[in-house]
């Protein structure tokens, strides 16, 4: 018995010595890196590059995450709001600064521990290589002529793209509505919409198009730069075409609040090496071969600037950009920039007012049954137990719908639910079917495409 105690007084003293010694190992897992904007886009292609360029240097794996919605606060809150155990990394971008001043949330750059920015990128005016405008004046003739008809996105309404054509807008004299905003997750999803016929223009940056402004899918009337942007030395700047506006974004990492200090350290110190070119990752490029590349040797074949800041700079930034973006949105003349007529939980909204309703019409007809002496018409209640199921598979659908729309699209999601729902109530398969497929896209036709509900587009992008 004494020799059993032995062995386990030793291994607990080893585990002991084990879990010691590891304490001030970090990291020890793999960390997340919560990116607020959709698959394709330029801050996706940034983060996954960063991300690969991380694992080199802290030599465990770094997943990247699309947190989408909100216009961007979901991901932010979603990076910012996380264990503050150093494991979780948030890419913020320009709407930090932004998103706060339109009342759509209280976090701001305040409620965030700074860590390094990475790369800044100005807007620009994107049109399909078909499109009849080849310069800016033709675009803002075209806006002249017809106010409202042509449609532009390029990110959320009230984004920094949003930002970015509304002030040009109004720069020229012309309403900031005079181009109708379709709120979209992001520039990927909008080059998409553009080149399928969907958009008449996008505003991005250059480096987000350049797949298919290369491939000359898409093409460039000017871009809101003070001067032509290396790798895009042919498309002439807004200044340079008699307009006297440019605007930009930036993103950079940051940590949520209460990181311990050591964690931050190691982070910012791998960053470091990163941003400078000190570590290098095999890639394929152009010419289909595997070759070593920093990160910004990356950013400069993609057309990204590469302008970084360390922390306590990166902070300054931050706060000077927060009072720019205050001065600018709480401006009469931005006022409205936006905010969309709609908001995205309209339509659940409008079921939600529907359920609210019927269940109000069964308490009043309760409340006149029992009064009427003519029981025979009073509604009954307690309602029957197929009538509570019914009731159960509408709350379960709804809940449905808001946990999968957003990986897989209102459409999709909205058909399969309103399908089930036909048959559980008798429908017939065949009419139940034809129903969901001809109501499904033509709701969302009428509250994405009329009423401007940014609805959840999904992977398939409806």
């Amino acid at each position: 018995m004494n020799w059993i105690r032995l062995r386990l007084g030793i291994l607990a003293g080893l585990l002991l010595l084990a879990g010691c010694g590891g304490r001030g190992e970090f990291p020890r897992r793999p960390i997340t890196l919560v990116c607020p904007w959709a698959a394709g886009g330029g801050t996706d292609r940034v983060s996954r590059q960063l991300a690969v360029h991380l694992e080199q240097e802290l030599g465990k794996p770094v997943n990247v995450i699309n947190a989408t919605g909100g216009k961007g606060v979901t991901g932010h809150r979603r990076g910012l709001q996380a264990r503050s155990d150093g494991y979780t990394l948030a890419m913020v971008t320009v709407e930090l600064n932004m998103l706060h001043w339109s009342g759509l949330t209280q976090l701001d750059w305040r409620d965030c521990q700074p860590l390094m920015s990475i790369n800044e990128d100005y807007a620009a005016l994107l049109v399909r290589d078909d499109a009849p405008w080849h310069s800016l004046a033709e675009l803002e003739a075209a806006v002249r002529a017809q106010p409202g008809r042509l449609r532009a996105s390029g990110t959320a309404s009230g984004g920094i793209w949003h930002l970015a054509l509304a002030g040009w807008l109004r720069q020229q004299g012309l309403a900031a509505t005079d181009v109708v905003w379709i709120s979209s997750a992001g520039a990927g999803p909008s080059l998409q919409e553009l080149i399928s016929g969907g958009l008449d223009m996008v505003c991005c940056s250059l480096p987000e198009a350049s797949s298919l402004y290369k491939s000359g899918k898409v093409r460039a009337v000017g871009v809101m730069a003070p001067e032509r942007l290396a790798g895009f030395d042919e498309v002439p700047t807004f200044v340079e075409q008699g307009t006297d506006w440019s605007l930009g974004g930036w993103r950079g990492l940051a940590l949520p609040l209460g990181t311990p200090p050591d964690r931050v350290e190691v982070l910012e110190r791998a960053l470091r090496r990163v941003v400078t070119g000190q570590t290098k990752v095999m890639q394929v490029l152009g010419d289909g071969q595997n070759h070593p590349q920093t990160f910004p040797e990356f950013l400069q074949a993609q057309g990204f600037d590469s302008t970084w800041r360390e922390r306590a700079e990166f902070t300054e930034f931050l706060a000077a950009q927060d009072d720019k973006f205050g001065r600018l949105l709480t401006s009469d003349a931005m006022r409205s920039v936006g905010r969309d007529p709609f908001p995205a939980w309209a339509f659940p909204a409008v079921v939600s007012a529907v359920l609210g309703m019927s269940l109000l019409a069964l308490a009043i007809g309760r409340i006149r049954g029992e009064s009427s002496t003519q029981g025979a018409t009073a509604l009954p209640w307690p309602p029957p137990r197929r009538g509570i199921i019914h009731l159960g598979a509408v709350l379960g659908a709804m809940l449905l719908y808001l946990a999968l729309s957003e990986t897989v699209g209102f459409v999709l999601t909205g058909g399969a639910v309103l399908l089930a729902l036909l048959l559980l109530f008798g429908t017939r398969w065949r009419q139940a079917l034809l129903i969901a497929l001809l109501v499904t896209p033509a709701v969302y036709q009428v509250f994405a495409n009329v009423l401007r509900v940014p609805l959840p587009r999904g992977l398939l992008g409806w």
